[in-house]
């Protein structure tokens, strides 16, 4: 598929839409700024004068360094408002409104039906299949789905939230040949650092109708920075970037995120993800034998998803003790399941107490 294929699937009155063109937009010099309006004195509240400037609409710092991380080029990556802004520009620059479909497998991430309605995007839905021991995508039903429903986007989650399941390369892979010239296939990550596989973004050479979501809040712990990356073959970056707001990237975040990811920061959380994922094993095991749990699905993202014979119950003794976990009982398939967060070992242990002291008290 070439550029020029990728290109198809935007809507045909972005493909040449050139956007806004801010005061950064240029690689201009100077030493005195009058271009942009901005105050020419700081706030009172900023005394070194760092934010009374617009930053730049791409840290280049940044963007090698996230493009380092993830293991592309910095032209296959753009940055924005963690993976909820690429979400939504994926499904506004591809989705002629009331024509072009957007799939998604429930239970999943909310956002991308959000997204798709925002649009008048028409939704397809092919429900996870419960094995017993995993909820898992289906994979002939995505395909078929995909071809018959006019998708243009195909939203993967994998691992999946708040399932745990991940998507086998080789079945996304397969995805993405079935849909060459017809949709793109983005598979959300934000729970890679968790996951076994490596990342799909190493499809990416041989199938550009793949894109991937990264994101810097769940690993990282900065979810309050909003850093999220999209990596995509660099022709639809350049469109997506043209259809994004002039700086998204706030410098303040930006700085704290390139602190981040240097080598001590990196070395602290890849320790931190192999705590979670062997404190996730243990509250996986533990949480079998926790009275009133009927079933607990194996995951690859830092949450276990359990099943339990009153969810209520669990939730308002867990909530009763200062522990608030995600009710999922609104959920397609998920009537009797609560997603709960690997937290630290202390946290995780009074977990554990509450719901083993729900047994004491019957």
């Amino acid at each position: 598929m070439s550029a020029a294929g990728v290109l198809d699937l935007v809507r045909s009155d972005l493909r040449a839409f050139s956007g806004y063109s801010s005061a950064r937009s240029s690689a201009l010099v100077g030493d005195v700024w009058l271009n942009a309006n901005e105050s020419a004195w700081a706030n009172p509240a900023d005394p070194q004068g760092q934010a009374r400037r617009y930053p730049e609409p791409q840290p280049e710092a940044l963007r090698a360094r996230l493009a380092a991380l993830y293991g592309c080029e910095p032209a296959q990556l753009l940055i924005g408002r963690g993976s909820d802004e690429a979400i939504d520009l994926l499904v506004r620059a591809l989705c002629e409104p009331g024509r072009d479909a957007v799939l998604v497998t429930p239970p999943v991430f909310g956002m991308y039906a959000v997204c798709a309605r925002l649009q008048n995007a028409p939704l397809l839905e092919v429900p996870l299949r419960d094995a017993g021991d995993a909820l898992d995508a289906d994979i002939d039903a995505i395909i078929a789905a995909a071809l018959a429903g006019n998708a243009k986007l195909v939203f993967l989650c994998s691992p999946s939230n708040p399932a745990g399941s991940s998507i086998a390369l080789g079945a996304i892979e397969r995805i993405a040949q079935a849909l060459q010239g017809r949709a793109l296939v983005v598979v959300d990550e934000a729970y890679g650092e968790y996951a076994e596989q490596a990342s799909a973004a190493i499809l990416l050479p041989r199938y550009e109708n793949v894109a991937v979501l990264r994101t810097l809040s769940k690993a990282h712990a900065l979810a309050a920075a909003r850093i999220g990356s999209l990596i995509a073959t660099p022709a639809l970056i350049q469109v997506l970037r043209r259809c994004q707001a002039p700086y998204p990237v706030p410098a303040p975040c930006a700085a704290l995120a390139l602190a981040a990811l240097e080598v001590d920061a990196l070395a602290v959380t890849e320790a931190r993800v192999a705590q979670v994922k062997a404190e996730r094993e243990r509250l996986f095991q533990a949480l079998q034998q926790a009275p009133g749990v009927l079933r607990v699905y194996p995951s690859q993202g830092n949450y276990l998803l359990a099943r339990f014979n009153d969810a209520q119950a669990a939730f308002d003794a867990l909530l009763a003790a200062g522990i608030v976990v995600r009710d999922q009982r609104a959920a397609p398939q998920l009537h009797d399941a609560l997603r709960i967060t690997i937290g630290s070992p202390e946290e995780n242990d009074r977990v554990l107490q509450v719901l083993a002291a729900r047994r004491a008290a019957a």
